[in-house]
């Protein structure tokens, strides 16, 4: 019998841990993966002095964390290099493939991603030879004319940003000025505007599961994901989930967003590169379960087929699709994703699912309607809003689940 320790590498998240923890502890796994029994411990990952030759304690490591803090970003690339140990995501290509990159990478592989300009900083770096090398070489440049050409409104933006932050709707110069001024040292890009879209779709993928989503920025946090499923035709939703997941495989991520606009037909992907995706139940809701299940799925999967890392990127062959003559932009991206479905052995991990951890789904929907979700749910209100706030967002949290666990109970596809 082979024991797995998946890690948790976390920051200030507590609903989302608890939950994964009580859905593998509740679903007392025993699966059967190369002739071999397996079981699975979760452990929350301690930061701690580590010596690089150390044995690693962990077979997988679900990292939140360390696409902020540098630490525990070179503990995880220590377990890549030096102990082969899987990890959600790869911290290698978070680390160089930031949005520029991403948006370079996928304007290669043709999808319509807005136009886009990268600016000089505001402020200069701070090194003694910045000035001398801006006096010989940086030109002088019209920030107004490349916003015309661009065309208002548009988005200014840091090249490798997450979490909205710092981002400014552009709609006149003096707004474009006063934004670029604001930047300081932060590298920005100018992203043209997608306004008066169709719908606003985030898609959420855990290797060859992706949850399709309508996702509405301009509202509060806790009422941005509608709960609807079946919001796009057939053709569109086959088109989200292919895109989010080419993308997945082309950088090695297996834990990411991505958000497509979608106007008149054309799907626009304009942000996904996420290292940390929401995952929250008070942003997620009656998407959490789904979140949560599918995120079980992947890591025993992973852990107890001895599925190794990906640490090459082999993004050769994507280019040779992208550069064969005669295929229009969805034989393209069917080309592509056939690479992807590959890379994540999606009909592999359906046929685990179907035999090893065919009860999880039944062991899923009791937690989620359990008083011991509850209590969580009710927690994760409490250390979320104000006071006044508590009996308002308990109750609306409530009913969320109660139409989560009705569906669920019809059969739709709540956690699949």
């Amino acid at each position: 019998m082979a024991n797995h320790v998946i890690g948790l590498l976390l920051g200030m998240e507590d609903d989302w841990p608890a939950a994964f923890e009580s859905l593998v502890r509740r679903a007392n796994l025993r699966v059967r993966a190369g002739g071999d029994e397996h079981t699975f411990d979760v452990r929350r990952v301690e930061i701690e002095p580590f010596r690089l030759r150390a044995d690693p304690t962990h077979d997988l490591v679900i990292d939140r964390l360390a696409w902020w803090y540098q630490l525990p970003r070179e503990w995880l690339k220590k377990l890549a290099m030096l102990n082969e140990v899987y990890l959600l995501n790869d911290p290698f290509t978070f680390q160089s493939m930031e949005k520029h990159t991403a948006y370079c990478a996928m304007m290669r592989l043709g999808m319509n991603i807005p136009e886009t300009w990268m600016l000089p900083t505001k402020v200069g770096p701070d090194n003694e030879r910045f000035a001398e090398t801006a006096r010989r070489y940086n030109r002088l440049f019209d920030l107004d004319a490349i916003a015309d050409r661009i065309g208002y409104p548009l988005f200014m933006k840091p090249f490798d940003g997450g979490g909205w932050v710092g981002v400014t709707q552009v709609d006149s110069r003096a707004q474009l000025h006063a934004a670029y001024d604001a930047s300081g040292q932060r590298l920005m890009h100018l992203q043209q505007a997608v306004l008066d879209y169709d719908v606003f779709v985030r898609g959420l993928s855990i290797g060859p599961q992706t949850r399709i989503m309508r996702y509405r920025p301009e509202r509060p946090q806790h009422d941005r994901y509608d709960t609807a499923q079946g919001f796009l035709d057939d053709d569109m939703n086959t088109e989200m989930v292919m895109t989010g997941r080419v993308i997945n495989a082309f950088f090695r991520w297996e834990f990411n967003s991505c958000e497509c606009i979608v106007k008149h037909g054309v799907a626009s992907p304009i942000d996904f590169a996420n290292a940390c995706p929401d995952v929250s139940l008070t942003s997620l809701h009656a998407h959490f379960p789904w979140a949560i299940t599918a995120l079980v799925k992947w890591s025993i999967f992973c852990a107890a087929t001895g599925r190794r890392m990906a640490l090459d990127m082999d993004k050769r062959r994507y280019f040779e699709i992208a550069d064969r003559p005669g295929l229009d932009p969805r034989e393209r991206l069917e080309a592509y994703f056939a690479l992807s479905e590959a890379y994540f052995e999606t009909e592999r991990f359906e046929a685990f699912c179907a035999t090893e951890l065919r009860h999880v789904d039944e062991v899923a929907f009791e937690y989620f309607t359990s008083p011991a979700f509850d209590e969580l749910l009710v927690a994760t209100v409490l250390a979320t809003f104000r006071p006044h706030e508590h009996e308002h967002f308990v109750a609306h949290y409530r009913r969320l689940m109660a139409h989560w666990a009705t569906d669920a109970a019809g059969g739709s596809a709540a956690t699949g």
